[in-house]
C-alpha cells in the first residue's frame, strides 16, 4: 500500500464558473485558473500521483499548454486514473477537505462524490469529501479563495 497527499488553491474571482468536485455551484464567484480550476479534483489528482511516486499535476498538465485552457478537471483526473492502471497501481480510498468560507458545500457533496467515483471507477465509499471554513481567517476566511487537501490510498495489482 502507498499513501499521497495533495494541495490546492485558487482565487476567487468574478465572471467565473465555481466548480467543485466536477460540480458547478451557482456562487457570484469562480476560481480563477487555467482549466476549470477545479481545486478539489487538483488536490484529488496530486494526492493519486504522489502515492506513486509521480511528480504533480503541473508537469503533467502544464498551465501554459493551450490544450488545457478551461479543459474540465475531471477530464484530466480521468488521464490520472489511466497512469495510476498503466502504472499498474489501483485506488483504495481518497479523503478530502475543502476549505471555503461559501458557499456552503454540504449541499454538493454527494454530486462531488459520485463524480470522482465514477471517473476512477471505484465504489461511492472509497470516495470522501468533507469541507470546513477557515473562521475567517486568512485569505480564505476573507473569501478571496478556496483550498483543498486530499490523501489518497493505492496498492499495487501487477
Amino acid at each position: 500500500m502507498r499513501v499521497g497527499i495533495g494541495y490546492d488553491v485558487h482565487r476567487l474571482v468574478k465572471d467565473r464558473k465555481l466548480i467543485l468536485g466536477g460540480v458547478e455551484i451557482p456562487f457570484h464567484l469562480g476560481l480563477a485558473g487555467h482549466s476549470d480550476a477545479d481545486a478539489l479534483i487538483h488536490a484529488i489528482m496530486d494526492a493519486l500521483l504522489g502515492a506513486i511516486g509521480e511528480n504533480d499535476i503541473g508537469e503533467h498538465f502544464p498551465d501554459n499548454d493551450p490544450q488545457y485552457k478551461d479543459i474540465s478537471s475531471l477530464l484530466l483526473l480521468e488521464r490520472v486514473g489511466e497512469i495510476l492502471n498503466n502504472s499498474g497501481f489501483k485506488v483504495n480510498n481518497i479523503d478530502s477537505v475543502i476549505i471555503a468560507e461559501k458557499p456552503k458545500i454540504s449541499p454538493y457533496r454527494d454530486e462531488m462524490r459520485k463524480n470522482i467515483a465514477r471517473v476512477l471507477s471505484l465504489k461511492i465509499g472509497q470516495v470522501n469529501v468533507k469541507a470546513t471554513t477557515n473562521e475567517r481567517l486568512g485569505f480564505i476566511g476573507k473569501q478571496e479563495g478556496i483550498a483543498a487537501y486530499a490523501i489518497a490510498s493505492v496498492e499495487r495489482i501487477f
